[in-house]
């Protein structure tokens, strides 16, 4: 059975009769949005694919017709079964349209019903294999995606090779994950890369920003809603759970998350329920959550803003993505593959190269703002820039002044760490062991340290 379908209305409601026997045919088990032109229909499709479609043939959505209507529907989805209405039956007409790129004819008019059950049985029949073709569409996309850019997650140090382990190891086990991290670090990269690795690759991906909806409405967004659950829900709509049912939920910023709410969540994590925003049927959900936050839940436990018990859950694993101070040479690596990456895009630009003193300058830079930031940096120089290389004047940051601890606090607490790591190790005559035993470390932290510090 379809679970959603998207009817294109026309101007003069030719549609209704078709929208009434469908919904009595599916009843709660599928949802029938009805949308009133083309472009919020191929919109729509974009956004969440639909598993059946239905339009008039001859009118579409009073302005776009027939073969355009149908051309813009398939360049979105091949693969969707799109049935033409009409009025009355008429074999060159509905060949016309099966031509055009229509999977199925259906004349309106006495035994309605009966006839829109027929179409459902014949639908059913190959869903199954629609599903499968967006499936390995999709697998392929994502495999192609990271045989050449690994996840996008550029770099060589130990510490993000440190992350992409884990990362690799903890993907297939369905369980959830909590990324932590600063902000502009990557941790919706790192989210996407155990999505891609986890053998769900095949089922969607689905983020969340939970610190951009008060509860009310996050309540909505991520179980959904009934129609007249509150003023303007004029029908069902699915929430994120739903939409990614199978696959990914990304929950970005749960710190951020109402206190009230986490319950809901904790929920649905220890049961795999959820009731839709004014709904009474209890639904499951198979999707693993991974979750982020650039805060520190421990100390929001302490002060009473974060329930312990959803921190439990969530930290099946803990990845905690490196601020860019840590990852020592990706700087240099990040900045040719950003620099590239803007060329291409605004190829305009030409060909540019990095100056050894501006890659300087960004080596001595502590980038509070991570990745995004160091991105930003290099766009904004590239764009300066009216030669082929980027130079010091290009970059709109202030260079620090030099000195044997670094000019900035960052750099001062990094050599601090050094100088203990290597000294405890000096003084422990190489043993790890002790070296770690004499800072109060366990010997992963300490190997950690010791890798980190030794490479650069």
């Amino acid at each position: 059975m379809p679970k959603r379908i998207t009817v294109l209305e026309t101007p003069d409601r030719a549609l209704a009769e078709v929208v009434a026997a469908l919904r009595t045919a599916v009843g709660e088990a599928a949802q029938v949005e009805v949308v009133g032109s083309a472009r919020q229909l191929v919109d729509g499709l974009a956004r969440e694919p639909s598993d059946l479609v239905l339009l008039d043939y001859l009118q579409g959505d009073g302005t776009e017709k027939r073969r355009a209507v149908l051309a813009a529907l398939r360049a979105q989805d091949p693969d969707v079964p799109v049935i033409a209405v009409a009025e009355r039956g008429d074999v060159g007409l509905a060949a016309e349209a099966i031509q055009n790129g229509a999977s199925d004819f259906l004349v309106r008019g006495e035994k309605l019903g009966e006839r829109v059950t027929t179409l459902l049985v014949k639908v059913n029949k190959i869903l199954d294999l629609v599903h499968r073709h967006r499936a390995l569409r999709e697998q392929y996309r994502l495999l192609h995606q990271a045989a050449c850019e690994r996840y996008r997650i550029i770099g060589a140090s130990p510490a993000i090779r440190e992350v992409l382990e884990r990362v690799e190891r903890v993907a297939r086990i369905p369980r959830p994950v909590l990324i932590e991290g600063e902000r502009g670090t990557g941790k919706e990269l790192v989210a996407r890369a155990i999505h891609a690795a986890s053998g769900r690759a095949d089922r969607p991906f689905v983020a969340v920003n939970c610190a951009a909806f008060p509860e009310t409405l996050l309540e909505s967004e991520l179980f959904g809603h009934e129609r007249g659950a509150f003023t303007g829900a004029d029908q069902r709509r699915q929430g994120k759970f739903e939409q990614a049912e199978g696959g990914t939920l990304f929950l970005d910023e749960i710190g951020n998350m109402p206190l009230a709410f986490q319950q809901k969540i904790l929920r649905v994590i220890e049961y795999g329920t959820f009731t839709r925003l004014g709904g009474l049927q209890e639904l499951r959900s198979s999707a693993r959550i991974v979750a982020a936050t650039n805060t520190d839940l421990e100390q929001a436990i302490a002060k009473g803003r974060f329930l312990q018990d959803l921190y439990d859950r969530l930290t099946f694993e803990i990845v905690r993505v490196p601020p860019l101070r840590e990852r020592g040479g990706d700087i240099e690596v990040l900045a040719h593959h950003f620099l590239d990456e803007f060329l291409r895009e605004v190829p305009a630009l030409g060909t540019k190269g990095m100056n050894p003193a501006a890659l300087a300058i960004l080596k001595r830079y502590g980038f509070p703002g991570n990745v995004r930031e160091l991105k930003n940096t290099i766009e904004r120089a590239a764009y300066r820039d009216r030669t082929n290389q980027i130079d010091p004047e290009d970059i709109e940051i202030p260079a620090p002044p030099a000195g044997p601890e670094g000019a900035t606090f960052d750099e001062r607490v990094e050599a601090f760490k050094r100088r203990q790591v290597l000294d405890a190790l000096d003084g422990a005559g190489g043993s790890q062991t002790r070296a770690a035993e004499a800072l109060g470390l366990s010997y992963d932290q300490f190997r950690h340290y010791y890798r980190k510090f030794k490479a650069e």
